[in-house]
């Protein structure tokens, strides 16, 4: 788990050389620094001194995931971005991430941690009355070459990228973007902490002076 350590001194994570004490009623806004979401009204842990600060969901996550997107390889959970460019593009909603995110090195494959986490249906009783299913592309994918088909989001009315995960009804064709569907989800309170996708045990022991390999870099759009 991405927790290693708890003390009175407070928990200590992997990403942090230092111990990250609760905060309790912050008087500011604090962005957490692996899934770069604001702390809204979360439980947050934080390094005043180094101004690094983390969600408990966050602070909690797995190191390693095996995720429906990407059976091929499990993926990783890395601090920051290996790409020679500090950032990468999340293969889940097309955005440009600088914090944590679940890779495949071999695949160059990378996920915001949020991303990676998110449940596989919602429920959205006030818009549509079946369960949305988490896909890993569009329906209309196969087609995109000719550009005769686009997808539009059934909650804001804005193209998805085909390239993108979205929700989806198949028997009524309503789809939604990610973001779209978990603002007005349900579930949005309750996410399952490992939402259908299994941590992976680790039975390597990594040495610290291990280096992990710099990916080629990659465009961000």
């Amino acid at each position: 788990m991405g927790r290693e350590k708890r003390t009175c001194q407070g928990k200590q994570h992997f990403s942090h050389p230092h111990f990250l004490k609760l905060i309790v009623n912050p008087s500011e806004t604090l962005t957490c620094n692996a899934c770069e979401q604001p702390n809204i009204t979360t439980t947050f842990y934080g390094c005043n001194t180094c101004q690094y600060f983390l969600h408990e969901n966050c602070l909690n996550a797995p190191r390693f995931l095996d995720h429906s997107s990407h059976p091929s390889h499990h993926l990783t959970l890395l601090p920051t971005p290996t790409y020679s460019n500090s950032s990468y593009t999340c293969k889940a909603c097309g955005s440009a991430g600088n914090g944590c995110s679940f890779s495949c090195a071999c695949c160059e494959f990378d996920v915001h941690m949020h991303c990676a986490l998110l449940p596989q249906t919602v429920v959205l009783p006030q818009r549509h009355h079946h369960e949305l299913e988490l896909i890993f592309e569009s329906p209309f994918y196969d087609d995109a070459d000719d550009g005769s088909n686009i997808f539009v989001c059934d909650l804001c009315r804005d193209i998805v990228d085909l390239n993108n995960w979205l929700y989806y009804c198949t028997d009524c064709d309503f789809g939604t973007h990610l973001g779209c569907a978990i603002s007005k989800s349900f579930c949005q309170q309750e996410r399952p902490k490992l939402l259908g996708n299994k941590p992976r045990e680790n039975p390597i022991v990594i040495r610290k002076t291990e280096e992990v390999p710099i990916k080629n870099e990659k465009e961000i759009n």
